[in-house]
């Protein structure tokens, strides 16, 4: 047996060797898998599982509040023809932070921070409470537990004004006592969680500079 055809010998066993080295770590294929052609937008990393697929066109920012064809729906997309970068997620997260702002500033008698986030009647309406209670000699000692749910209610857009009106329910926790002047209870319990619910309608120009929006309604 020549030393060329021994060489050929050693070659295949490598070979075969190798192949089944690449079969273990790879795995196998069943049946027929035929070969996905890329394209450059393939080589691209594909989103987040959490990221909406708006390919269909939908726009799931809006839809999951309301049904594209509602009323609601149909304000929040003409605001967001007026400026683009509003979403309702963000709008969310900022009415949440303002509620609590706004319900500890009038449990607390500043009248100072809410002057900034309130229309003006609503302020006097406030205000009004605020200025009762300090000529009662009467003060509130709140502790703010958290948001439990919010919930948009209802959009409205004046295209012609370009004015958006957003009603948010807020279903909140916390702890409050009323103390008059001897610091003695005269309502409250400290140790009392209370459960209130409150819809509150937030206010903006669309597009305006001013990214702030005001409280301009109250209710339950």
């Amino acid at each position: 047996m020549g030393s060329g055809y021994f060489q050929l010998l050693v070659l295949a066993a490598i070979a075969l060797f190798l192949i089944l080295r690449l079969r273990n770590a790879l795995g196998t294929r069943d049946g027929f898998e035929p070969r996905a052609e890329r394209t450059p937008l393939d080589l691209q990393p594909d989103p987040p599982a959490d990221v909406p697929d708006e390919s269909d066109g939908i726009d799931h920012d809006i839809v999951e509040h309301f049904p594209a064809d509602s009323p609601s729906g149909k304000a929040l997309a003409a605001m967001k023809i007026v400026e683009p970068t509003f979403t309702v997620e963000e709008f969310v997260g900022g009415a949440r932070w303002a509620y609590e702002i706004i319900l500890m500033a009038f449990e607390g008698d500043d009248l100072e921070t809410l002057k900034g986030l309130l229309a003006s009647d609503v302020f006097q309406s406030f205000e009004t409470v605020v200025r009762g209670r300090q000529g009662k000699g009467l003060k509130v000692e709140a502790s703010f537990i958290g948001v439990r749910d919010t919930k948009l209610e209802s959009v409205r857009f004046n295209k012609k004004t370009e004015e958006a009106e957003i009603a948010v329910r807020f279903i909140s926790e916390l702890t409050s006592v009323v103390r008059d002047s001897e610091g003695e209870i005269v309502e409250g319990d400290p140790n009392t969680i209370k459960r209130q619910t409150d819809v509150w309608t937030f206010a903006r120009i669309m597009g305006d500079e001013d990214p702030n929006w005001i409280l301009v309604a109250t209710g339950e």
